[in-house]
């Protein structure tokens, strides 16, 4: 059996005749990986000729949705772009007191260096009635894309937090970046890992809903509920009530 065949019989969630949605573990990428295999290369060894409709962090873990026609990844990749689809992410962020719910609306830019930061300093952030934002005279020269992120608090036992994070808008990077100038960066994340942080077995973000309308027409809401190993920097949390609570229930 070849690594794909192994591999898509581990992690497909759903699929018809011209997309699949995949539970992608946490380290690999999902393609364009230089030193190391990704999904869309490994399906492709396989025989399988896969498109990426959205290209989740190699750190990131969970669903994942691909195209098997260009025509069905024009189709599926029309609806991210007029934000039509819907994103679910949980986090496990530190440190704790993240409110109940609140709005990131923070500016997003890529900085000289290559990264993505927020296009303000940090000291311009603000947050009232539930929103952190910048006044637009404090953003930045450099162009800037307007982000927004919807947050909820699932769990929070005071030195971690559990995050559903649903991104409007889909910016590269963008909840890593928003939690992290927020001051509840997510564990484990190497963008935003101090020195004197713990190591970490790996990031903990994934991405555990996505809802779309299949080329065929069929509304479709696939979930990734997180592995096991997601849980682990809150031992004290009940993984299935947080799983219920994420979904809305």
């Amino acid at each position: 059996m070849s690594r794909w065949s192994e591999l898509r019989a581990d992690t497909v969630l759903w699929e018809d005749e011209s997309c699949l949605v995949v539970d992608k573990p946490s380290g690999l990428s999902v393609m364009g990986e230089r030193h190391d295999t990704d999904l869309v290369t490994i399906a492709a060894d396989g025989g399988e000729d896969l498109r990426w409709v959205n290209r989740i962090d190699k750190v990131t873990s969970g669903a994942v949705l691909l195209a098997k026609t260009k025509d069905a990844h024009g189709a599926l990749t029309r609806q991210f772009q007029q934000r039509t689809v819907a994103k679910t992410y949980l986090a496990v962020c530190r440190p704790g007191g993240f409110p109940a719910s609140a709005v990131v609306e923070l500016p997003l830019m890529t900085a000289g260096s290559g990264k993505i930061r927020v296009a303000a300093d940090r000291e311009h952030i603000r947050f009232d009635e539930g929103r952190w934002f910048v006044r637009p005279e404090d953003e930045h020269s450099r162009k800037s894309f307007a982000s927004r992120t919807e947050c909820t608090s699932l769990f929070d036992d005071g030195e971690s937090v559990v995050v559903r994070a649903d991104p409007v808008t889909g910016r590269r990077h963008q909840i890593r970046v928003h939690l992290a100038w927020v001051g509840h960066a997510i564990v484990g994340d190497p963008l935003f890992m101090r020195k004197t942080d713990p190591s970490q077995p790996r990031t903990y973000l994934h991405s555990f809903r996505v809802g779309f309308r299949s080329p065929a027409g069929e509304g479709v809401t696939v979930e990734a509920v997180p592995p096991p190993d997601f849980w682990a920097p809150v031992p004290t949390a009940d993984a299935a009530e947080l799983v219920d609570l994420a979904r809305g229930e």
